[in-house]
């Protein structure tokens, strides 16, 4: 029998947690959705930004590197 406890007895606590998790959590209302979406983008766009003036830079190096 302790077998058995010593095996169910987590799942059934992870089973309980998980529950009560989904409980808890809410969907975002329509206001806080854009916001969440709208932050994303930005963040997006910034890191594209970051990623295309990386590469504008970098090409001339490594052609100034590579040709010698």
């Amino acid at each position: 029998m302790e077998v058995a406890d010593i095996a169910v007895k987590p799942v059934r606590d992870f089973a309980r947690d998980s529950a009560r998790l989904v409980k808890k959590c809410a969907k975002p209302d329509a206001r806080e959705f854009w916001k969440i979406a709208a932050r994303t983008a930005t963040g997006f766009v910034i890191m594209g930004f970051v990623g295309f003036f990386v590469k504008l830079i970098f090409i001339p190096i490594n052609n100034i590197i590579l040709s010698s």
